[in-house]
């Protein structure tokens, strides 16, 4: 059964960092990325090249996006082939092979997606909540640039007092050392410390082989074998726990 923050009646710990994962978690990454699909799909007059259902184009990005960052991740491609092939990749399924033109789309995503503001639901109620009781920290596999981006046009900079990148840490979600970078970063006890992230074999089994605690944010109910030290569907959870 999966663990939640009701079921394991754990003795309050007294937390002094707090560790985030960004997309997904705090910011919506899945909501600010098709709003930017879209506008390129409209810029670019994608249907006038042959692509009618923009909701197929969409589904095919997040396909190809999820598999690319998993090679990524693993060490099999670099961050640039990451970037253009997730486009290049989603055009070939609808029979356009353009390789030019998946290089604009990749480009003009990177300058539009950072941009957008939306936030997973109680986001900025729990970091209101949370901000002044404990130090807050960001640690995410994103690209340090688009990342910060993210945060200053969606107003939640102010809360975090470090922003770990793998760039940053020369490493990655779920290894041991982008957490153990960011524990020394902050000056951070690790039993005075807890991770909170939406990918179970990212976030929560990385920050648990770090030997820290976690809160695994699981809005869709996931079923997995991991032992969060909490688990939550629903952010605004966190005010229970914090």
């Amino acid at each position: 059964m999966p663990h939640t923050s009701f079921q394991l009646n754990l003795m309050p710990k007294s937390y002094q960092h707090l560790f985030f994962d960004l997309d997904h978690t705090l910011w919506d990454f899945d909501k600010n990325s098709e709003v930017s699909l879209r506008k390129l799909y409209d810029e670019y007059d994608l249907k006038g090249r042959g692509i009618l259902d923009f909701e197929a184009l969409h589904r095919a990005y997040v396909v190809h996006n999820d598999k690319l960052w998993e090679r990524y991740r693993n060490g099999y491609i670099k961050r640039d082939e990451l970037r253009w092939k997730r486009m290049w990749l989603m055009l070939l399924d609808f029979k356009v092979a353009d390789t030019a033109l998946a290089h604009e789309l990749s480009t003009a995503y990177l300058e539009i997606l950072p941009v957008q503001t939306s936030l997973v639901p109680h986001a900025r109620e729990v970091l209101e909540h949370c901000k002044g009781r404990y130090q807050m920290h960001l640690i995410t596999n994103g690209f340090e640039t688009t990342q910060r981006m993210k945060l200053q046009y969606s107003g939640i900079a102010r809360y975090f007092t470090h922003l770990i990148t793998s760039e940053k840490s020369n490493s990655m979600k779920p290894h041991r050392d982008i957490f153990e970078f960011a524990l020394n970063l902050a000056k951070a006890d690790v039993e005075q410390s807890i991770m909170i992230g939406d990918a179970i074999d990212i976030d929560i089994l990385g920050a648990i082989n770090a030997g820290m605690d976690t809160v695994y944010y699981n809005p869709h109910k996931l079923p997995h074998k991991r032992k969060p030290t909490y688990e939550i569907n629903h952010l605004e959870e966190l005010l229970k726990i914090f």
